[in-house]
């Protein structure tokens, strides 16, 4: 899409955006290159978004890079995107820190070589302390797993004695959710044209706002986060509740 001719702002803005990046090896083929090539354009559209995430004081970013279905993948791809998530860690970190970006990885790191989780790890201990922006990376990560793993925390102190099954709450089940120290995200943004979840962040993601882009994630832009945040600020977010006439009524009047 093309860019904006000026600076635009809004009454709102998501504390905390979740996006699901889709669309690199479709990108690659309409530009007759390899998918490599397409996951590779698909970093320089990460670093384009940081920098608007943080112009439109945007504080934390959810991408969802890497998802456990992504294992299943052809052998040569998942090597290909290994590589690169290396290499982005290797070559952005410095600059990250040097922005006052906090990095963090949620995800089952069991699968991933040695050498990759000690560059994560180094990532967050080197990023720990920076408080402008909170840049959180979901690799080898699902919804499902996520709760999953909370639940088996909690049985294991169940079957430990230290914890009573009636104890058990959405609440309690909460904090041990990937990011419960986090705010929940108030919007999610998919590019590509898909309008499915996708198994990423399905706890966390029980109230949030969803917008839908056919925009290839290479190619997205200050255009299409313009259009994200307008839509987001036409939102009625009642989480389930609802005004009462006179409420509406006040609103109309003023």
């Amino acid at each position: 899409m093309s860019e904006p001719s000026g600076p635009h702002t809004f009454a709102a803005v998501p504390q905390h955006l979740a996006i699901i990046m889709d669309g690199n090896s479709r990108w690659a083929k309409s530009q007759g290159k390899s998918t490599p090539m397409g996951h590779k354009a698909g970093v320089e559209a990460v670093r384009s978004v940081l920098g608007l995430a943080k112009d439109y004081g945007i504080e934390i970013v959810t991408l969802f890079a890497f998802s456990s279905e992504n294992w299943q993948r052809p052998s040569m791809e998942v090597k290909a995107l290994m590589t690169l998530f290396s290499t982005y860690l290797k070559g952005e970190i410095k600059q990250l820190n040097n922005d006052g970006v906090r990095v963090r990885f949620i995800g089952d790191r069991q699968r991933f070589s040695d050498g990759l989780v000690k560059q994560m790890e180094y990532a967050e201990q080197l990023t720990a302390d920076n408080s402008d922006t909170t840049l959180v990376i979901a690799v080898d990560y699902g919804g499902q797993w996520d709760i999953a793993n909370a639940a088996r925390q909690l049985a294991e102190q169940v079957k430990a004695g230290s914890l009573e099954p009636e104890q058990i709450d959405e609440n309690l089940l909460d904090q041990y959710i990937s990011l419960s120290d986090l705010p929940k995200p108030d919007m999610c943004i998919r590019t590509a044209g898909e309008q499915r979840v996708s198994n990423f962040l399905l706890w966390q993601m029980a109230y949030s706002e969803y917008f839908f882009t056919d925009t290839l994630w290479p190619d997205f832009g200050e255009a299409d986060m313009q259009a994200a945040l307008s839509s987001y600020n036409q939102r009625d977010r009642r989480y389930g509740g609802r005004e009462s006439e006179e409420e509406t009524s006040i609103k109309g009047v003023v």
